[in-house]
């Protein structure tokens, strides 16, 4: 009888514990939001402003964020347990939260189109939809992957650790999905298979015409997106380092000898060379007419990206953020957000937001994108630029409404109304005239 009403007592107090916890995380919550959030008038002194914050779907007491993804309209946050959140990258708003995959399962950095969020996680490609979350459709993959996946208008493309590359095509993929034949039947989507000798150790990209990827074997390999007729095969003396990057005319290489390599998408020749003094592991990031390079030991470098002359290094730099049209924003060691000038790569001030230590290295935008640990994020960015600056799409940047300065519009009515009047004094002269003629 005692342990019968040992264990109801024990049951009741688990069930008011059950009860209290959404209570004791909200308060942790606040307190954490009260304690790390940059004040409004902290980010003031420095020219910016927080645009908003918010929580991704995680359990701080076992999972971590893995990777923070941002592009020019959603922010996704990728946890160690498999969880994806996704929010508006102006508002903040949270979009939504899935699950894919397993605990701890191998997963890359997510990558989106105009339509579609892809995530290889496993052996398995997922593809999301951006605005809502649901899933479109999975590709059962042969080999493990070794990169992130990439998307043009035409296929789906990734790099596998045995060194191939494997291009599917999209509209076969919606055939099959609609049909209710994947991911079982991913192969009959495959478009084409291009093998090197060893992994790949870059995600794959494409203008649309070609296709870049690099291998362990110390190759840069561009082929036609859709035969795989080799281009051009580029040969360093040591394996990439870090992402590839692309403008228009060039991609651009960081081997892991300390060389930077521009070039020639056409024609595979090297347009230019730099060397840094350490190893650069982040991705090349190509802001109008510079590059800006961050090196293990050596910190920031910024170059031409037309002839790769060094402009300024800064040494004390250990990640880029993001940069504006006047400022260039990194983070250093102690992860203290640095405001640089842009000419000659000066600090300008110093923010100490520790707390926030996994950075996006945004090329995209002006926005910076910061987080913890434990899925708290914020988004920053200068005052006064209401409406982001578009770096590597800026077709695509929303049309921007014209607002005449006060007093144009009543100058233009009366323009309005005096043209009309006149057009009605030539059109009463006419039909005179007429007359007359009659």
């Amino acid at each position: 009888m005692q342990r019968q009403l040992l264990k109801i007592q024990s049951l009741a107090l688990m069930a008011a514990l059950m009860c209290a916890l959404p209570t004791v995380e909200i308060l942790a919550q606040s307190r954490s939001v009260e304690v790390t959030l940059p004040s409004p008038r902290t980010l003031a002194r420095s020219g910016l402003l927080r645009s908003w914050w918010g929580q991704a779907t995680i359990n701080p007491s076992r999972d971590t964020v893995r990777h923070l993804v941002a592009d020019e309209e959603n922010v996704f946050v990728q946890t160690t347990a498999g969880v994806m959140t996704a929010f508006d990258a102006e508002n903040g708003r949270k979009l939504w939260a899935v699950q894919l995959g397993r605990n701890d399962q191998i997963s890359y950095p997510a990558v989106t189109n105009k339509d579609l969020v892809l995530i290889a996680v496993g052996m398995r490609v997922h593809a999301l939809d951006r605005t809502t979350g649901e899933r479109r459709w999975d590709l059962e993959l042969d080999r493990h992957p070794s990169t992130s996946p990439h998307v043009d208008d035409n296929f789906v493309y990734i790099g596998a650790i045995d060194g191939s590359v494997y291009a599917y095509d999209l509209r076969k993929i919606h055939q099959l999905f609609n049909e209710n034949l994947l991911p079982q039947w991913t192969n009959v989507a495959l478009a084409w298979r291009f093998r090197a000798t060893r992994e790949i150790t870059s995600a794959p990209i494409s203008n649309g015409r070609v296709l870049s990827f690099a291998s362990r074997d110390r190759s840069l390999y561009t082929v036609s997106c859709d035969k795989r007729e080799i281009v051009f095969q580029f040969e360093s003396d040591a394996p990439a380092s870090a992402p590839l990057a692309e403008n228009q005319n060039a991609i651009f290489l960081v081997a892991g000898d300390y060389n930077v390599y521009s070039i020639n998408l056409d024609n595979g020749k090297m347009i230019w060379r730099h060397v840094t003094n350490s190893l650069v592991k982040q991705p090349p990031q190509i802001i109008g007419d510079k590059m800006y390079l961050v090196s293990e030991f050596g910190g920031m470098y910024c170059l031409d990206v037309g002839s790769g002359t060094l402009l300024w290094t800064n040494p004390r730099i250990k990640s880029f953020l993001a940069a504006s049209d006047k400022a260039v924003y990194a983070a250093d060691e102690f992860k203290h957000v640095l405001i640089l000038s842009r000419e000659n790569g000066l600090v300008l001030d110093d923010l100490p937001l520790e707390h926030f230590s996994i950075h996006f290295p945004n090329g995209r935008t002006d926005r910076m994108f910061l987080c913890t640990t434990s899925g708290m994020i914020v988004a920053l960015r200068e005052i006064g630029n209401d409406f982001p600056i578009y770096h590597q799409n800026p077709n695509d940047r929303p049309i921007l409404p014209e607002i005449a300065p006060e007093g144009e519009d009543a100058d233009r009515e009366d323009s309005a109304e005096s043209d009309d009047t006149e057009s009605e004094d030539s059109d009463s002269e006419t039909d005179e005239s007429d007359d007359d003629t009659n």
